[in-house]
């Protein structure tokens, strides 16, 4: 079984409101849309070998894809504590990506 957290957010309310009227109409709610685009943006974002690992981690089947051939696997995970210089040659702030 898989441990899931709790995301919180600040969003106004007015807005939110006016969200979940209109999603609701298409029997949809904020909800369910924030759980689809967060997992979109994982699979888009984390390698496919990572997300393999992940998910045989945490005993759940891998989902499939919708773009199968068009995303590029990175070999490793970016350290968010080592920096690479940027083009000036000066450590930056940013983790290193590929």
């Amino acid at each position: 079984m898989s441990n899931k957290v709790e995301i919180k957010i600040m969003f106004e309310a007015e807005k939110l409101d006016a969200l979940e009227v209109f999603l609701g109409e298409s029997n949809s709610s904020v909800q369910k849309k924030l759980a689809e685009d967060l997992q979109h943006l994982y699979e888009k974002t984390v390698p496919e070998p990572v997300r393999k690992f992940v998910d045989a981690k945490a005993g759940t089947k891998p989902r499939r894809s919708s773009s199968s051939g068009s995303s590029q696997a990175r070999a490793k995970i970016p350290s968010t504590t080592q920096k690479e210089p940027d083009e000036r040659g000066q450590s930056g702030g940013q983790p290193a990506t590929e």
